[in-house]
C-alpha cells in the first residue's frame, strides 16, 4: 500500500511521469530512513543517559581510586643523573655566595692576629717576586711550593704588589677571600650533586660560611685553603653529568695541583679513586679513563720531583736517613718527607691538646654534630652503595682526613681547616635526608615542603642568636653578651702588630741584628727603610747561612728581639735539640723596652745588653 494520500494515476504514463514518481518515492524513502535513524539515535542517547545515571549512582556509593604518587625525578650519582638547579637553586646559590663574601670579608684585616705561617708563605712569595727563588733562605722542602707560587702570581700584577692592601699578609688575605667565595660555589655544587638536593647544598654552604672555626682559619693565608679549592675543583670535575676525557683529565690534574700545594691532600685520594671507579664502571672507555686520571694527577708531582732531582736534592747525602743526625750541609726532598712522617708532638685528645684548647672552643656544634653526621653518612652509604653513593663519598672524605688528624703524628692548630667543609657537607646531606618523607595527602605534602625550609631556618637562627655557639654573638669574660670577635668592630688584633712595627721603625736602626717572628718579615724587608738583618728565630737557629755567618751562634751578636707570647712558646717547644739555646740566652740578657697586652695576646720588644 502506498503512503501517498492522492488517488492512483493510470498505469500508462510518460517518461517524465515515471521520473517524477521515482523522485517522490526516493524522497519518501529518505524521509523514512531519516526518521528511523533519528529514533534510533534518540533511543541510544536515552540508553546512554540511563547507563550514565546508573554509573553515577554506583560511583557515589564507592570510594574514589587512590591518587598515584608523583614520580620523583631521576637521580643517580653513578650515572650522572642530577636534578637541574632551577630558579630556587640559583637564588640559594647567590645567597650563599653573598653570605660568604660578607662573613669572611668583614673585619678581614683586623681579625685574627697575623699568624707565623702567614708570614712564612708571604715571605716565600716575596722571594719569588723579588729574587726569583723559592725562599729567601735555604729551601728545605718542608712544603711543596705551589702554594706560594700561587701567592706570587696573585701579587705580581697588582699595582703596589705586596702593599696593595696595606701589607703583605693583608694582600694575601684578600686572595683568601676570593678563594673562599670560589670554594663556596664548588662546595654548593658538589653537595647538590652528591645529594640531589638544593636544601642539602644550602645547609652545607651556610655552615661553611658562618662557622666561627671556618671564619678564623679561612681568613688566614694558609696552604690548606688553597689546597681545598683544588680538591673541590677536582671533585666537581668528577661529578659532571658525563664522564668525558676532558673532565677526567681536569679532575686528575686539579688533584695533582692540590697535592703539591699541601701534601696532606693525599688522605682524600681513596675517596676520589672510588668515585671515579663507580662513575666509569661499565663504560666503553673505562680502562682509558682509569689510566688517564692517575697520569694527570702524577704530572704536577713528577714536575716537583724532577726539580729536586735536577738540583741534586732528591736524596740525602750518603743515602743517610738518620733522624738523630740530620745532614748539616745538604737538604733533600726524601729526607724531609721521612722527617715529616716521623714527627710527633702531643696527644690530640688530651686535656691540653688542640681539640680541647682550640677547636672545640671555637665551634663545638660543627665538630660534634659533623662527626655524628659523618657516621650516619657512612651507615646510609654502606646500606645501599648504589643508591646512596653520594653519602658514602661524603662520609669517606671526612673519615679519611679525620684519620690524618688522629693518627698520632704532629698536628698544628690550622691542620683542622680541610676538615671543616667536609663536616659541613655531611651535615647538609644528613639534614636533607632526615627531612625527607613520602606523604599521600596533598595537604601533608604542602606542610612537608614548608617544614623542609622552616626547620633548617629555625636551627640557623638559633645558632646565630645563641651566645653559646659563638656564630654571631658570644658571652665575654665579664658575662655580657656581645658581637662575636670575628665581627666585633672594637677589636683590632692586627693593630697591635702594626704598633709594634711602628715602634721598631721609630727607635731601632735599620742595620740592627734582629730576631723576630715570621709574621713581621714582610714589613721589615719590603717597606723602606729595609731591615736586612732581621730574621725569624727559626731561620736564625736552623739555617747555616744565618746562624753561622751573621749571628755566629752567639747571643752577644743579637741587638733586639721582637717577641710575642706565641713565639716564646714556640721556641720552648722546638728546642728539644738545644738549637735555640743561644737565642734564649740572649733573651735572658736583655731589657724590655716596649710591650702591649690585649686578652691573652702579649707583644714585646727586648734590647739585648
Amino acid at each position: 500500500m502506498s503512503d501517498n494520500t492522492t488517488p492512483s494515476r493510470p498505469a500508462a504514463v510518460g517518461a517524465e511521469g515515471r521520473k517524477t514518481a521515482a523522485n517522490k518515492k526516493t524522497a519518501t524513502s529518505k524521509k523514512t530512513a531519516t526518521s528511523k535513524s533519528t529514533a534510533a539515535n534518540k533511543k541510544t542517547a536515552t540508553s546512554k543517559n540511563a547507563g550514565a545515571g546508573k554509573g553515577t549512582a554506583a560511583a557515589k556509593g564507592a570510594e574514589p581510586p587512590a591518587r598515584r604518587p608523583r614520580r620523583r625525578p631521576r637521580f643517580s650519582v653513578e650515572r650522572g643523573w642530577f636534578p637541574p638547579l632551577g630558579n630556587k637553586g640559583r637564588i640559594a646559590l647567590v645567597a650563599s655566595l653573598l653570605t660568604g663574601l660578607l662573613t669572611h670579608g668583614y673585619h678581614l684585616f683586623r681579625y685574627p692576629l697575623y699568624l707565623t705561617d702567614e708570614g712564612i708563605y708571604m715571605q716565600r712569595a716575596w722571594s719569588l717576586v723579588r729574587e726569583t727563588s723559592l725562599s729567601p733562605y735555604t729551601y728545605d722542602y718542608d712544603h711543596a711550593p705551589l702554594g706560594w707560587i700561587t701567592l706570587a702570581g696573585w701579587v705580581f700584577p697588582l699595582p703596589k704588589q705586596f702593599e696593595t692592601f696595606g701589607n703583605a699578609i693583608n694582600t694575601g688575605r684578600f686572595l683568601m677571600l676570593l678563594v673562599h667565595v670560589a670554594a663556596v660555589y664548588l662546595l654548593f655544587e658538589v653537595a647538590r650533586r652528591l645529594s640531589g638536593s638544593v636544601l642539602a647544598a644550602t645547609v652545607t654552604a651556610f655552615l661553611f660560611n658562618v662557622s666561627p672555626i671556618a671564619v678564623y682559619f679561612q681568613r688566614q693565608v694558609l696552604l690548606d685553603n688553597l689546597m681545598m679549592l683544588w680538591l673541590l675543583l677536582s671533585l666537581f670535575m668528577l661529578l659532571r653529568r658525563e664522564v668525558t676525557i676532558r673532565s677526567v683529565f681536569g679532575g686528575g690534574l686539579a688533584l695533582g695541583i692540590a697535592l703539591i700545594t699541601k701534601e696532606n691532600a693525599i688522605f682524600f685520594v681513596p675517596s676520589f679513586m672510588y668515585l671515579l671507579y663507580r662513575r666509569v664502571k661499565g663504560s666503553a672507555s673505562s680502562r682509558f679513563t682509569s689510566t688517564l686520571w692517575p697520569f694527570a694527577a702524577a704530572t704536577p708531582i713528577g714536575a716537583y720531583v724532577t726539580y729536586a732531582l735536577l738540583k741534586n736534592e732528591l736524596l740525602p747525602s750518603g743515602f743517610d736517613f738518620d733522624l738523630n743526625n740530620p745532614p748539616a750541609d745538604h737538604v733533600s726532598l726524601l729526607y724531609t718527607l721521612w722527617w715529616q712522617l716521623n714527627r710527633s708532638q702531643g696527644i690530640l685528645f688530651s686535656h691540653t691538646g688542640l681539640l680541647q684548647t682550640s677547636w672545640l672552643v671555637r665551634d663545638k656544634f660543627l665538630l660534634i654534630a659533623g662527626v655524628c653526621a659523618m657516621v650516619m653518612c657512612l651507615w646510609i652509604g654502606m646500606r645501599d652503595r648504589r643508591r646512596n653513593l653520594g653519602f658514602l663519598i661524603a662520609g669517606t672524605l671526612a673519615l679519611g682526613y679525620a684519620f690524618y688528624l688522629v693518627r698520632g703524628s704532629v698536628v698544628l692548630d690550622f691542620y683542622v681547616t680541610p676538615l671543616i667543609p667536609m663536616l659541613a657537607l655531611n651535615l647538609g646531606m644528613v639534614t636533607d635526608r632526615l627531612l625527607k618523607g613520602t606523604f599521600a595527602n596533598r595537604f601533608m605534602r604542602g606542610a612537608h615542603s614548608v617544614t623542609r625550609v622552616a626547620v633548617p631556618s629555625f636551627v640557623a637562627i638559633l645558632l646565630l642568636a645563641s651566645p653559646a655557639s659563638g656564630y654571631l654573638v658570644h658571652t665575654n669574660t665579664e658575662g655580657h653578651t656581645q658581637i662575636a670577635d670575628q665581627y666585633q668592630s672594637k677589636i683590632n688584633l692586627t693593630g697591635m702588630q702594626h704598633a709594634q712595627i711602628a715602634w721598631v721603625r721609630k727607635h731601632i736602626p735599620p742595620n740592627s741584628r734582629i730576631i723576630m717572628d715570621d709574621d713581621l718579615w714582610g714589613e721589615l724587608h719590603d717597606v723602606r727603610p729595609f731591615y736586612p738583618y732581621a730574621h725569624s728565630h727559626w731561620n736564625a737557629s736552623s739555617d747555616p747561612d744565618v746562624r753561622e755567618k751573621l749571628f755566629k751562634k752567639r747571643w752577644q751578636n743579637v741587638d733586639y728581639i721582637i717577641l710575642s707570647n706565641k713565639m716564646r712558646r714556640s721556641m720552648m717547644l722546638n728546642n728539644s735539640d738545644g738549637r735555640e739555646n743561644w737565642i734564649l740566652q740572649a733573651l735572658r740578657n736583655s731589657d724590655r723596652v716596649w710591650s702591649v697586652t690585649e686578652g691573652n695576646i702579649k707583644l714585646e720588644i727586648y734590647r739585648v745588653q
